[in-house]
């Protein structure tokens, strides 16, 4: 155990200053990252995209926000390493698992999720390819770590050694309770100004004890814990990540990017590497991406319609390539109600991507799992909160033609909702 602790305190002595966490600490080496290029990149992207138009306090950045999982998975490790997890971890594994948790969102894509429905590679593949990259390789390897080890924590598509101490760490970063989790809600919730995110992070490492296979197990007296994050995760996805103008930004980012794509206008390449500013002067460059400057400037698209997601019958909306055909028809049937031409970015269907309440916590005095123990969160409250959750809106240019009349525009969002039952 003295090696493995050794790992997780020796060395710590260069302060970053947080107003989530007060100070973290972290080494020399560890701080040498937060000094890279690839890291700084993080401090020009926001952490919530384009939330600020509607919380304008919701500027904190994914620099911060990486900080802060660090500083969870390190107080995390220190719990488990007192409550025999030193039995299959290594120096060397501790310091990778330090590092993933620093480095996990360094593929990020600029402006939140807004492209992560695009047809490009994920952001945790990007990450990995990264990592093993100079300058972050060698550096990763001068702060005790293994940058393979390291990148395979994080993109769990690529094999590694030490199986069963990999598979610790993969558990440890994503699960219901992980690191990534305490801090975002916490966090966005901070910079939101909203109460939901808040979690009693000292109690719930304190109920938490290590499994080698399953990462993390919880006794029943933290069930109250995982009932909160699973609450809050829901609330702060109804009010702040998927509020109605969040959404109408997000959209309009994704059909711009499309647009480009599909045309060949924007390799995907270019995309990788940018911040927030670096996407929006790309998109402000050409006027193909006329939408892009206009979600900079806050002159989002209105939601004229909306109904509950059906995954039956609404299948094919899915597919983003699909769903661009299906605006085009709309604006077409828009055009002939109006009496002159929508062009086909006038409109744009908006279907939240798909989301997963995590439940799989093992109670380690009850013998069962979260969902078998807990008396309010079943599989059928989950399926419900889903459910709620997952809402088709139609937004469009609410002024596409200067100097028309806006109550007759306003009278012709209500023909949306009739002619949206011919189409879907």
């Amino acid at each position: 155990m003295h090696d493995t602790y050794a790992a997780l305190e020796k060395g710590f002595t260069a302060p970053i200053r947080d107003v989530l966490w007060g100070h973290i600490y972290l080494t020399p080496a560890l701080e040498a990252l937060t000094k890279s290029a690839p890291f700084m990149r993080l401090h020009r992207i926001f952490q919530l995209g384009p939330a600020y138009c509607v919380y304008p306090g919701a500027t904190h950045t994914r620099a911060a926000h990486s900080l802060g999982v660090y500083h969870l998975a390190r107080r995390l490790l220190r719990n488990f390493l007192e409550r025999g997890a030193d039995v299959w971890t290594s120096p060397g594994g501790i310091r990778s698992f330090l590092c993933a948790a620093l480095l996990h969102d360094l593929g990020h894509f600029p402006y939140a999720h807004s492209l992560k429905e695009l047809p490009l590679e994920d952001h945790e593949a990007l990450t990995g390819t990264r990592l093993l990259t100079e300058p972050l390789k060698s550096l990763i390897g001068a702060a005790g770590a293994d940058p393979y080890i390291t990148a395979a924590i994080i993109n769990t598509a690529l094999p590694g050694a030490k199986e069963q101490e990999l598979r610790f760490y993969r558990k440890l970063l994503s699960g219901v309770l992980d690191p990534d989790k305490l801090d975002y809600l916490n966090r966005d919730a901070r910079y939101c100004g909203v109460p939901y995110g808040a979690q009693d992070v000292d109690f719930i490492l304190s109920r938490l004890h290590p499994h080698p296979e399953r990462g993390a197990d919880i006794d029943s007296r933290g069930i109250p814990s995982v009932e909160s994050v699973l609450f809050s995760k829901y609330l702060m996805y109804k009010t702040v990540y998927w509020h109605p103008s969040v959404r109408s930004a997000t959209a309009m980012i994704k059909k711009v990017i499309l647009r480009g794509l599909q045309r060949g206008a924007l390799p995907k390449e270019k995309l990788y590497d940018l911040d927030d500013q670096g996407l929006f002067a790309l998109l402000a460059a050409d006027p193909l991406f006329a939408l892009g400057e206009r979600v900079r400037n806050g002159r989002l698209f209105a939601a004229a319609a909306e109904f509950p997601y059906d995954p039956v019958c609404h299948k094919e909306l899915l597919d983003i390539t699909s769903r661009s055909r299906h605006e085009e028809a709309v604006a077409a049937d828009l055009s002939d109600a109006l009496g002159f031409t929508l062009g086909p970015e006038a409109v744009i269907i908006d279907i939240p991507e798909q989301i997963t309440f995590e439940t799989g916590l093992y109670v380690r005095d009850e013998g069962c799992y979260f969902e078998q123990s807990s008396g309010i969160f079943k599989a059928e409250t989950v399926k419900a909160f889903i459910r709620s959750l997952q809402v088709i809106r139609i937004f469009i240019d609410p002024d596409p033609v200067s100097g028309y009349a806006g109550h007759r525009y306003a009278s012709v969002l209500n023909e949306i909702l009739h002619v949206k039952r011919k189409w879907i």
